[in-house]
């Protein structure tokens, strides 16, 4: 898979640049300049998305296996950061923190568990943000036949969300552990079907916790209106302030693509092509609205480089660690 997310990189590059060049350059240059020094608040309100959804992933773990926040903290700071700037899809951050939590001493199935389970929060809570969305959108055109196809994928979306988080809590990795076992026939799977069973008995723990799910829900919630903040105030730097509804609806498409395209690292292009799109449709200047995004994305740039330098640290990507349990094996090389 990695020469097709690399070519999905190279191809989200050229979109960037395809966007970029076909809106008047100077208008945008010029646009950015009035941001200046000020475009650092985007990233100070970033800080706000980062801790709600550390919070939102720190609720599903139950005590003796909860770290301290700063702990999961940096993880997710990592693992976002992975998401946004290396040709890893858009869920490569996902298994490495899991790594680092299993690293850290939590047992490799909860920790495995707790980042699925938290990622399946994140989907579902998405589809709520992107329903806000357009329900805003609509609120603000009043032209609701325009958005027929929108609302056929968001329903599909929803219907696939419930069938991956119901085959989750039925032993889906344990179910596929065996097909596997039963086309290999050799012992070695056995080892496999021990892990996945351990990894869906954690998987289920976290489903019938009601009151973690719904933490982590809410704090996921925060995060995605947070995003939206920061959109906001993209806006108030460039010097063309607009509504909170008009950022959510603008992050909330912006975010769909990104998504939809998950398999190119980062959304890269994507990202900004859905806040161009509903910016066009909410009447707002185009080189205004591209030079939001991109000051967005330079966001994700300056917070995710020193991220990755940490993670080097950490557990770089030379390394190998075996997650079955609290104790650490580090090797270099494989």
């Amino acid at each position: 898979m990695r020469p097709a997310i690399l070519l999905a990189w190279l191809l989200g590059l050229g979109l960037i640049v395809a966007l970029i060049l076909g809106q008047d350059t100077a208008r945008i240059a010029a646009v950015l300049a009035v941001a200046g020094w000020s475009a650092a608040l985007v990233g100070v309100a970033h800080l706000g998305t980062l801790l709600a959804d550390a919070l939102g992933w720190q609720a599903l773990l139950r005590r003796p296996h909860r770290p301290a926040l700063p702990s999961l903290l940096v993880k997710r700071w990592i693992s976002t950061s992975i998401n946004c700037l290396l040709p890893v899809a858009q869920v490569g951050g996902d298994f490495i923190r899991a790594r680092l939590l299993a690293q850290s001493g939590t047992p490799g199935p909860t920790a495995g568990a707790s980042v699925l389970v938290d990622v399946t929060a994140g989907l579902v809570t998405q589809l709520a943000f992107a329903l806000l969305g357009a329900v805003l959108l609509l609120r603000q055109l009043g032209r609701a036949s325009e958005f027929a196809p929108l609302a056929a994928v968001l329903a599909l979306l929803a219907l696939l969300l419930l069938g991956f988080a119901a085959v989750q809590r039925r032993g889906l990795f344990s179910l596929l552990a065996r097909v596997l076992h039963r086309l290999a026939r050799t012992p070695a799977w056995q080892g496999l079907i021990g892990s996945a069973a351990a990894l869906d008995a954690e998987v289920s723990a976290c489903y019938r916790d009601r009151r973690a799910l719904v933490r982590c829900a809410a704090w996921r919630s925060l995060a995605w209106l947070a995003g939206s903040v920061e959109v906001w105030l993209a806006f108030v730097v460039l010097g063309r302030p607009i509504e909170l509804a008009a950022a959510i609806i603008l992050e909330s498409l912006g975010q769909v693509m990104r998504s939809a395209g998950f398999m190119v690292p980062g959304g890269l292009g994507l990202q900004e092509s859905g806040i161009l799109a509903a910016g066009i449709w909410l009447g707002l200047p185009a080189e205004l609205v591209l030079s939001a995004a991109l000051l967005k994305r330079a966001r994700e740039v300056v917070f995710g480089l020193p991220a990755l330098v940490v993670w080097s640290c950490f557990d770089g990507p030379g390394r190998r660690v075996r997650l079955s349990g609290p104790e650490r094996v580090s090797q270099h090389g494989s």
